[in-house]
């Protein structure tokens, strides 16, 4: 079984719930939206057999995978999450939320982007909802978004990797007045790492 992969790299969890922790990225290509702030062409990647895929991050210390892309949830399938899992690694997701997550994932984070009632709907308990937001605009109630853990708002970043510190204090100033979200800053692109 082959995946479309963007790349594999290893680096620290950047934002949310698992921030800091040491990770396996594979960034799948493909995505359902055309989000104006992605930072990330996923039209290109290279076609990996998962036995590929299992050979080029064993290198790494790590047994935690983050599934990544564009949207993952466009090639990622049962089979391949059991695939890892049989292997001993433990995986999270990061998608908008708009196609139903596996069960057998460890750790879900879904990111609504427009309509959070269909997320909600689709996905109606995840482990985190991050939400990309700059300044002006609305933060939904909690009540609104799927059941979790966890719920964040990430400034969005200009140009990449330049913090916006419109945006910066825009979701410092929601949270005070939304306590049930937190902020979460993406420190990867703060501290120059992938």
């Amino acid at each position: 079984m082959n995946l479309n992969v963007k790349e594999i790299f290893y680096s620290l969890q950047g934002e949310g719930g698992r921030q800091g922790e040491a990770s396996i990225f594979i960034r799948l290509t493909q995505c359902n939206l055309k989000c104006t702030f992605c930072d990330t062409d996923f039209s290109v990647g290279i076609d990996m057999h998962i036995d590929h895929i299992l050979s080029t991050i064993k290198q790494f210390p790590c047994k935690w995978i983050i599934w990544t892309g564009g949207e993952p949830t466009i090639q990622l399938t049962d089979y391949v999450i059991s695939f890892f899992k049989n292997a001993g690694y433990l995986q999270a997701i990061e998608s908008n939320g708009y196609t139903k997550l596996s069960d057998w994932l460890d750790y879900t984070v879904v990111s609504p982007k427009g309509n959070t009632d269909y997320a909600k709907k689709i996905n109606p308990q995840v482990d985190e909802v991050r939400l990309s937001i700059q300044r002006g605009d609305a933060i939904p109630n909690v009540e609104e978004m799927p059941e979790a853990k966890y719920y964040f708002l990430s400034p969005i970043f200009t140009d990449g990797r330049a913090a916006t510190k419109t945006n910066i204090d825009y979701c410092v100033e929601q949270v005070k007045l939304h306590p049930k979200w937190r902020l979460s800053l993406q420190i990867h692109k703060l501290i120059g790492i992938e």
